[in-house]
């Protein structure tokens, strides 16, 4: 069954992706005069929750003029084609860097199932349809999407990826930050106050884009930032502030394991311990193994992501 629609009530609305587990990851829906655009698509199975979404806002599938994608990564991207074919007068927006993989993902499914396994792969995204290219928009810095009466500002925003986009909605002033502004599960929130930490995951992480690409988002002053993983936290400066000196901390601790012989699982500890202390600081009151457990994949991958940046600065 669906999950409810969040609604922000101010045009934009969320819903959680069951994809991985609950409340991981954030579909947002932007409607405006009746035209709507989703940002990131989660995986394959997300039609039944996209449309009942639609439903909810008294919209059809002909009302979608775009399914923009923050990066290609397949917790964010999978869905899309699945998107486009229901969607038929939808455009994908996309980096530039990413649009040849949409059109034809046989390398981007190579990589995921690199990173996760084939068969883990195969059973969370299934399989990747591709999406025609001239149903492609290459979101290049500064693109202007109009929506309804929305004007969309598509930023580069690396640091996770190199194909990262974040979108600022100009009616608003919120930002969808993808996984670039980090990432904050609502289990973990305290009286309304968030635990945040950044995304490092493989293979593109880049600390210093990272560092731009955050402090660039808060230079537009946004009301709010929209996560994909998940969802809405206001106000941004603070949380900002915070994922960068995490940010410097992950950098230390990927150092520090520099001369190890298994230089990932130091760093998954390292992480670990940080993360936890984060947690303890804010108070939250959920156990370890209950924090460890929410925060297990994100700890898996940040840490492999940290390796891949810290074998790159060796060869350099």
């Amino acid at each position: 069954m669906p999950t409810p629609l969040i609604d922000y009530h101010n045009g934009i609305h969320a819903f959680c992706a069951e994809c991985i587990q609950p409340l991981t990851t954030a579909i947002h829906l932007i409607e405006s005069d009746g035209r709507a655009a989703f940002v990131d698509t989660a995986n394959f199975g997300i039609m039944p929750q996209a449309l009942a979404a639609l439903d909810t806002l008294g919209l059809g599938p002909e009302a979608v003029d775009y399914v923009i994608l923050t990066h290609i990564h397949l917790d964010h991207a999978g869905g899309a084609g699945a998107m486009m074919e229901a969607f038929p007068n939808a455009r994908l927006v996309v980096h530039p860097r990413g649009a040849r993989h949409m059109a034809e993902p046989s390398k981007l499914m190579a990589g995921v199932e690199g990173v996760y396994g084939r068969e883990r792969a195969r059973k969370v995204y299934g399989e990747l349809i591709p999406i025609t290219a001239t149903r492609i928009v290459e979101a290049h810095d500064n693109t202007v999407l109009r929506l309804g009466s929305r004007k969309l500002l598509c930023i580069d925003s690396p640091g996770h990826a190199r194909h990262h986009i974040a979108i600022v909605d100009r009616q608003t002033s919120g930002i969808f930050t993808g996984d670039t502004f980090g990432i904050s599960y609502r289990e973990l929130d305290v009286a309304g106050r968030p635990v945040i930490f950044p995304s490092s995951s493989p293979t593109q992480f880049d600390p210093d884009a990272m560092r731009s690409s955050i402090e660039r988002i808060l230079s537009f002053n946004p009301e709010a930032v929209y996560l994909t993983h998940f969802s809405r936290l206001a106000p941004p400066a603070e949380l900002g502030r915070t994922v960068l000196a995490l940010l410097d901390q992950y950098v230390a601790i990927a150092l520090a394991a520099s001369d190890d012989e298994d230089q990932t699982a130091r760093i998954h500890d390292g992480l670990t311990a940080l993360l936890l202390a984060e947690a303890h600081r804010h108070g939250c009151r959920l156990g370890d193994a209950e924090i460890l457990e929410i925060w297990r994949l994100d700890l898996e991958l940040n840490a492999q992501g940290l390796a891949f940046w810290l074998d790159a600065q060796e060869a350099a």
